[in-house]
């Protein structure tokens, strides 16, 4: 894979949300599913973890990930449910500021990773889950995250 994708802050802003009135465990696996048909369809190494409320409702292991993605897809979910937002975005924000996420003192760096590939799952506007990838480049991660939370919001009635 030669061609990463870039995101600026301004391109993480500017993604479409998922932000529903409702949304339910069989969701959060529909999800999940889809998520795996993208990784599948870019011939992607990830794996892919669907969670709501601390508890992980959808979990795949594809290529040749495993145990070692485990605290990766933690780590990167805990960004999200402490800042509330994308885990990429949270990094590039700091990197904007000129504080890099990876060297502030405050932060305990093996549980919190401010890497791509988590998104926040929220009902009416509280973040309630996370869908996050890892396996490939960061940006890769959030990419094929971002392009599932996409086709899901199309998929939906309107």
């Amino acid at each position: 894979m030669t061609d990463l994708p870039t995101f600026t802050v301004a391109d993480l802003e500017a993604e479409p949300v998922l932000d529903l009135p409702a949304f339910t465990q069989d969701d959060a696996v529909d999800l999940g599913l889809l998520a795996v048909t993208v990784i599948r369809e870019r011939g992607a190494n990830l794996a892919v973890r669907v969670e709501m409320h601390g508890e992980t409702v959808f979990q795949a292991l594809t290529g040749s990930t495993g145990a070692d993605n485990l605290p990766w897809l933690e780590g990167k979910s805990r960004v999200v449910h402490r800042f509330g937002e994308a885990s990429l975005l949270v990094r590039r924000r700091h990197e904007a500021a000129g504080t890099p996420f990876d060297q502030l003192p405050d932060v305990d760096h093996d549980r919190f990773k401010a890497h791509g590939g988590s998104v926040p799952l929220r009902v009416a506007g509280e973040v309630v889950g996370t869908l996050t990838t890892s396996g490939e480049p960061d940006v890769v991660d959030h990419a094929v995250s971002a392009e599932t939370i996409r086709r899901y919001l199309e998929s939906r009635p309107s």
